[in-house]
Order: C-alpha cells, then sequence, then structure tokens
C-alpha cells in the first residue's frame, strides 16, 4: 500500500454511494482482475533470470544467492526457458507461509515478524465476527421492510444494516448484544496478542547476540562548565556516579553539514561512473552536459571535466569541515555513555541521575543503525517549542488539508486560470486550444490531489524530524500517529460527514459535542458501500501491486544499465526497501476502524476486509522473506501504539453506534451501551500496566542472568574494543582512507593520567581515569582508525 493509491479512493468519493449489489459485483470483479494481473505479472518476472536481483534482493544481501546463471544460448541469461517452472507459478504462496515463525525472527528480525502478526490480528478479530454478524445481524436487519415502507432512495447494501430496523423495535437489543460480543472478543484477542508479543519480546532480547545498545545509554543536555570539556564532564559525572559500571563514552559532534558534503559529493561521484561508463562505450564522443538546474539550462561543458572539479571543490569543502569539528564548539552537549554491564546500563537508563530533573537526562541509547544523527544536534531547550509548534501546524494540516488542494485545482480551472493571469485569456480562448483546455480541467485537478497525497507521508515524517527525536524507529512511530490522525478524520469521518473541509469544520465547531456521535453515527450506513469500494480498490489491487515492485523493477534496470561496473555497484542497484511502518500501518489502522465502526451496523463489509488482511498477510510475509531489509531493529517497540489505534477504533465504534441508537428511539437498549467505552478503556488501562513495561523498562533480572552468562562464556572478553567505535557518525566512516587520514591529527599514544582539571572537587576521582581505558576516541583517534 502507498499514499499515490489513497487517490484511487478520492476518485470513488466523487461517484454515488448508493451502489446495488450488481455494482458492488462489478467493482469486486474488477479489483479481483486487477489483483489477479499484478499476481501473475509478478509470477512470470519473478522467474526470469535478470529479475532475480529485484524479487530476491534480501537474499543477495544475506550472501545466500548468486546470480542465475545457465549454459546455452544468450537468450538463457535474461528469459527463462525451462517451461516446468511455469506450471508452478504459485509456488511463492507455500513457499511464504512455511517458513516458522521463530526461523523468520533469526531470518528478518523482530520487528518485520510482529509487524505480520498485525495481520493475522485483524483475521483474529474479524473472522469470529464476521460469522456472527452473518449468521445472526444480517437475518434480524433484513427480515424487515423498513426501507421499502419509507419510500427513501436506498441500496441494496442497506437493506442488510442496521437502517433496515425500524424506529423503537425490540430488535435493537440483538445489535446491543453482539456489540458486546465484538468488544469482549476483540479485547481478548488484544489481550493475548499483547501478552505473546511482549514474550516475544523479552525473549528477544534475552537470546540475541550482543549489541552495542544493550551496554549503551544515550545522555542529553550535559550542563557547561567552564574548566572542563563536555568528554571530561562526562567522564568525571560517570565515574564518581558509576564507578563499578562505567566503562567509555563517545561524544557527539555537530557534523550535519560534513554530512551534507559528503552526501553531495557521493552524488557527483554517481554521475562521474555514469558519464564515464558512457564514455567507454561511445570513446568518439566526450559526454556533454549542461551546468544549470538538472542539466536543463546553462552553459554546455564536458560532463567528465565538470564533475570532477566539482568533485575536487568538495574534496577540499570536506577537509575544512572536518578540520573545523576538531574545535570544541563543534561537540555538543550529549554523550553515547557505554557501561561495563547491562546491568550498569539499564540503572543508568530507568533512573534519574540528578537532583535537577532537567539535566543529565540519561535514556537507552538506539541501535547504531536507529539512530537520527542530524537530531542530536538540536539544543535540548528547543524540543519542547519545536514539538508546540507541530502540533499547531498537525492541526491545520489535519483540518485545512483541501485548502492548498481547493487553490491548486482552482488554477487548474480554466476560469481559475483567466481570473489569476488574464493577460492569458485571449489565447486561453480560442478553439485552437481546446484540447488542451480539456486537459487542464479533466487531468490536472486529479493530478494536484494525486501529488499533494503522495507527498503526505514525507510531510509528516519531517514534521516529526523537526520535532527533535533522535531514532528512526521513533520517527517512524510519531509519523505514524500524526498519518493516523489525518485518516481517522479527512478519510473515515470527512467522507461520513459530507461536504467541503469549511463545511466539515463548521459542523464540529457549531454542534454541541453531545451531538457528534448523532450525527456521524447516522450517516455512517449510508457509506458502507463506498467504504467496500474503498477497501476492494486500496486494499485487493493495492497489496497486489506491493508485490509487483514495478517501480524497484524499473529504477534497479535503469541502474543497472548505466550505472553499474562491479559487483558493488549491481549489489547497491538493488532497492530491498522495508515496512514504512510511518505510512503502511495507519492505513492498516484504517481496516481495523472500519470493521469495527460496521461490524454491527454493516457486517455485509467485514468478508471484504477479511480478503484483504488474508491476501495481505501472504504478501507482505513474501516480501520480509525474499525483499525486504529493514533499516533498524527496535525489538516491536511499536506494538503499544498498535495496540492503542485498535483501542481506539473500538471506542469510536461503540460512541458512534450509540450516537446511531439514540437517532432509533431505542430507549431501552441505548443506555446499556454507555458501560462498553467505559470497560473499554478500563481494559486499556490493565494492558498498559499489565504489559507496557516490557517495551519501555528493561528488567534488571534479565540484564544480570546475560550479564553473568557472558562472564562464563568469554572470560577474557574486550568489550572496549567493541563497543569503542559502535556509535561514531557514519559520515566519518564513509569518508575514503585517504581523505580521512589527511583531517586528523596524528598524536601519539595517550600517556596513562588522570584527566586534567582544574577543579578540587574532581581531583579526588574514585577509579583511576584513563583514556585508553575509559575516554571516548577523539577525532584523530577515529581518523587513525580508520587508517589502519
Amino acid at each position: 500500500m502507498t499514499a499515490a493509491l489513497f487517490f484511487d479512493f478520492v476518485i470513488v468519493c466523487l461517484n454515488s454511494v448508493m451502489a446495488t449489489l450488481l455494482d458492488i459485483g462489478v467493482s469486486a470483479a474488477i479489483n479481483i482482475l486487477s489483483a489477479f494481473a499484478f499476481l501473475l505479472a509478478f509470477a512470470i518476472l519473478r522467474l526470469q533470470p535478470f529479475n532475480d536481483r529485484v524479487y530476491f534482493p534480501k537474499w543477495y544481501l544475506k550472501g545466500l544467492r548468486s546470480s542465475p546463471s545457465s549454459n546455452g544460448a544468450f537468450v538463457r541469461k535474461f528469459v527463462n526457458l525451462d517451461y516446468t517452472s511455469y506450471l508452478k507459478i504459485l509456488a511463492w504462496i507455500p513457499a511464504a507461509l512455511q517458513m516458522p515463525e521463530s526461523e523468520l525472527i533469526e531470518h528478518a528480525g523482530l520487528d518485520s515478524a510482529v509487524y505480520l502478526r498485525i495481520y493475522l490480528l485483524g483475521l483474529k478479530i474479524f473472522v469470529p465476527i464476521a460469522f456472527l454478524g452473518f449468521a445472526i445481524l444480517v437475518p434480524v436487519n433484513y427480515t424487515n421492510n423498513t426501507l421499502e415502507s419509507m419510500k427513501v432512495e436506498y441500496s441494496d447494501v442497506d437493506k442488510l444494516s442496521i437502517s433496515n430496523i425500524p424506529k423503537g423495535s425490540d430488535r435493537f437489543w440483538t445489535h446491543l448484544v453482539m456489540a458486546y460480543a465484538f468488544t469482549f472478543w476483540t479485547c481478548y484477542v488484544l489481550l493475548k496478542e499483547y501478552e505473546k508479543v511482549a514474550q516475544m519480546r523479552l525473549h528477544f532480547l534475552a537470546s540475541e547476540g550482543r549489541r552495542p545498545d544493550q551496554f549503551t545509554v544515550l545522555v542529553r543536555n550535559v550542563p557547561p562548565d567552564p574548566d572542563e570539556s563536555i568528554s571530561e564532564l562526562v567522564e568525571h559525572f560517570f565515574l564518581v556516579n558509576h564507578p563499578d559500571h562505567y566503562l567509555t563514552h563517545q561524544i557527539v559532534y555537530d557534523a550535519n553539514k560534513l554530512s551534507k558534503v559528503v552526501k553531495k559529493k557521493k552524488n557527483m561521484k554517481n554521475w562521474l561512473d555514469f558519464y564515464q561508463l558512457r564514455h567507454e562505450r561511445n570513446p568518439s564522443k566526450r559526454p556533454i552536459r549542461k551546468t544549470g538546474f538538472l542539466g536543463l539550462c546553462g552553459e554546455k561543458v564536458d560532463a567528465i571535466d565538470y564533475y570532477t572539479s566539482e568533485i575536487a571543490k568538495l574534496s577540499k569543502e570536506e577537509v575544512e569541515e572536518r578540520d573545523r569539528l576538531n574545535g570544541q564548539n563543534s561537540i555538543i552537549p550529549a554523550a553515547f555513555v557505554s557501561f561495563r554491564t547491562r546491568w550498569g546500563a539499564a540503572v543508568c537508563a530507568q533512573t534519574q541521575q540528578t537532583r535537577n530533573p532537567t539535566i543529565w537526562l540519561a535514556e537507552w541509547a538506539p541501535e547504531p543503525r536507529d539512530v537520527y544523527w542530524n537530531n542530536l544536534a538540536v539544543p535540548f531547550v528547543h524540543l519542547t517549542i519545536r514539538r508546540l509548534i507541530i502540533a499547531v501546524a498537525l492541526f491545520f494540516l489535519i483540518f485545512f488539508f483541501m485548502i492548498p488542494i481547493a487553490f491548486v485545482q482552482s488554477l487548474a480551472n480554466i476560469e481559475g486560470i483567466e481570473k489569476a493571469v488574464p493577460f492569458l485569456k485571449p489565447l486561453i480562448e480560442r478553439k485552437s486550444m481546446k484540447l488542451i483546455k480539456s486537459f487542464i480541467q479533466g487531468f490536472l485537478p486529479g493530478i494536484a490531489l494525486k501529488i499533494f497525497l503522495i507527498l503526505l507521508p514525507t510531510i509528516l515524517m519531517l514534521m516529526s524530524k523537526f520535532e527533535g527525536f533522535v531514532a528512526l524507529s521513533i520517527l517512524e512511530r510519531k509519523s505514524a500517529s500524526k498519518y493516523y490522525l489525518f485518516l481517522l478524520v479527512n478519510v473515515f469521518l470527512g467522507n461520513i460527514i459530507t461536504g467541503t473541509a469549511f463545511q466539515q469544520l463548521n459542523t464540529f465547531i457549531h454542534q454541541s459535542v453531545n451531538d457528534f456521535p448523532r450525527i456521524i453515527g447516522v450517516a455512517i450506513p449510508m457509506k458502507a458501500s463506498f467504504f467496500i469500494t474503498f477497501v476492494m480498490v486500496d486494499g485487493w489491487a493495492g497489496v497486489a501491486g506491493e508485490i509487483l515492485r514495478l517501480k524497484p523493477l524499473i529504477i534497479y534496470h535503469l541502474r543497472n544499465f548505466f550505472l553499474v561496473k562491479t559487483e558493488k555497484d549491481r549489489e547497491e542497484a538493488m532497492e530491498p526497501g522495508s515496512f514504512d511502518f510511518g505510512s503502511s500501518e495507519p492505513q492498516l489502522q484504517l481496516y481495523f476502524l472500519l470493521g469495527l465502526a460496521y461490524a454491527v451496523v454493516t457486517p455485509f463489509l467485514l468478508p471484504y476486509i477479511l480478503i484483504f488482511f488474508g491476501l495481505a498477510y501472504v504478501v507482505f510475509r513474501h516480501q520480509v522473506i525474499n525483499v525486504y531489509n529493514q533499516e533498524y531493529e527496535s525489538a516491536a517497540a511499536f506494538w503499544p501504539d498498535v495496540h492503542g489505534r485498535i483501542i481506539c477504533a473500538l471506542i469510536i465504534s461503540q460512541v458512534l453506534l450509540l450516537g446511531l441508537l439514540s437517532t432509533k428511539e431505542a430507549a431501552n437498549s441505548t443506555p446499556f451501551l454507555i458501560a462498553l467505552p467505559i470497560l473499554t478503556i478500563w481494559f486499556n488501562k490493565f494492558c498498559k500496566s499489565r504489559y507496557e513495561s516490557a517495551f519501555k523498562k528493561y528488567p534488571l533480572q534479565e540484564a544480570m542472568m546475560k550479564d553473568t552468562l557472558e562472564r562464563i562464556k568469554e572470560p577474557n572478553l574486550d568489550l572496549k574494543n567493541f563497543l569503542l567505535s559502535a556509535y561514531i557518525n557514519p559520515v566519518f566512516k564513509e569518508m575514503d582512507e585517504d581523505d580521512s587520514a589527511s583531517c586528523f591529527d596524528k598524536d601519539g599514544d595517550f600517556e596513562n593520567i588522570l584527566v586534567p582539571t582544574k577543579r578540587s572537587s574532581r581531583r579526588n576521582t574514585p577509579v583511576p581515569s584513563k583514556y585508553n581505558d575509559s575516554a571516548s576516541p577523539s577525532l584523530s583517534d577515529i581518523g587513525r582508525e580508520q587508517q589502519l
């Protein structure tokens, strides 16, 4: 699922919601055929040798697969001529389901395995609910003639919904009982799943190999001291307060500018490789490019000479920037502090360090791959202001997102263009412009909306980065929360409350809070056929399109043709991708919301959601095994967010049902629904108190057991050497060896002396402070290490 598919949803908005069963059947046939076409194309393309790295990149990255080779005709290198393999084009489905979960965790990590459990969770929740809904609620709803007697316009789906029950009917007791049954079943499944995932996380943390983040905490807001550097201050503080466990620390440099230079230089080298390869293929002609924007304008120059000179300039700028980093002004008041034991790190990360709770702030360090280095340079005092700004910006983005879209679409209207640019009116009114006018009015409005929706996850991620979070996993979770709010307001509520954004906002402002459930509840049954179509378009065809990987397929072959020289280049050309938690999980949560909201109101929607969860589980399990390569491992730290959003969907469904029944004059049964949200909130608090600590803290008992076993198995372990370079900014590791050697000082070895200080209170350090035992490496150490 991608944000681009969301455009199809908006297109459906323009159609009538009064769909008949025939209309839904036609839509289902179209989407089933589309999904089948995508799956068939994938089944054929994955068998072709030249696509092997596109559909099995994970095995190449693990070094467990090599490019298919065959003797004989040249065409066999590109096309699979073995007809027997085409008879097994569906073999990928059982292959995707055969790998046991324990092996899947070892192969792809706990994050991927637990993410797949979200799809299984959907099946566990909705299979029994769908069975009860069709066995009990559909007959109760259908065996009425309320809609026919009212002589109003209705769809076939409405006859299967609660709308077909007359006001004041005793049949609403059935819906009440089913609401309780569905809530209890959902809560039971969520409880068992929370318990299971918590156990999986603790077992994973206990059984996984040694990782730097197990021994390391991130300390922020180190207070300034006129007599000591940040490095000296950090070392002395932890030698005094954690004398038996402190091992070493790594200070953090503000290397954001250097990172930009290195990234730009790498991009220039890619272009240089491209033009050099192009020249090798045609030595008689030197490649030419323009110096302007994207090479589309400006002076024509020799491309190879141009990029060579640009790389030389950037190399000089890189050296100057790295020289600047040797100064104290480039060091930020934060450090990665490592301990001799996991127990020592757990104690530090989970306790307050000083009487002042605003300084020496310690938290578990993300694993090195998970660190978002750019935000470490954000002053801690700025974080509250930044997050307040983003909260306000998010509010306006969610509730006023139609304003920029309406503006762009108004320009796509001929009258809008004439008003904005009057001097173009004579040109626009020409008869020869008729085709262009049709293009502008019929095509551009949809493109404008589609571009915005494609960019939306990126916009939300930028907002999360601005808030200052220092881990990629946290950034994705915060971005997911924002995206879910957007989908909740603008997709679910926004399409139930019809009208423009201003009309919807006007409804929320001028209506009493008590009227919201009634207004939305009444509208829910009318939108069932619309959301059925949405599930088919976005869910069925969208998931099938995901496995085809059309975009990575095209990009890989373009890179392979234009840039690849070596096997390393070919590996870099692969784009395995990963679960984009920031956008995919909120879209997935939308299906939970739809299923729970319509379970009692219109059970006819549930089979479509079940098909989505089943198809998505198979597809994404295949992708996890063969394609996706996760950037980091958070040990399923996202699960409390998943659980919380399903609870939120459950409460929303209960409140909306309460609002709907309040309009049906079901005075006898409606009051009994009030207890449901209260019980659900209590259940959520119980789960948080019982299991959430497993995702926030690390048990000291587990840490001690693991430390003890490690000391027995590896008594001579050099832990300091293992941790010394774990938290060095990757920009330093990406430098070329020759370049890095030239920019660092080459001092001799440090003497085994105490860290010099002017403060008398630090002269009696309880443990000898030695650079070679406890201090973090300086930039000169890093440079020397990269030379070796």
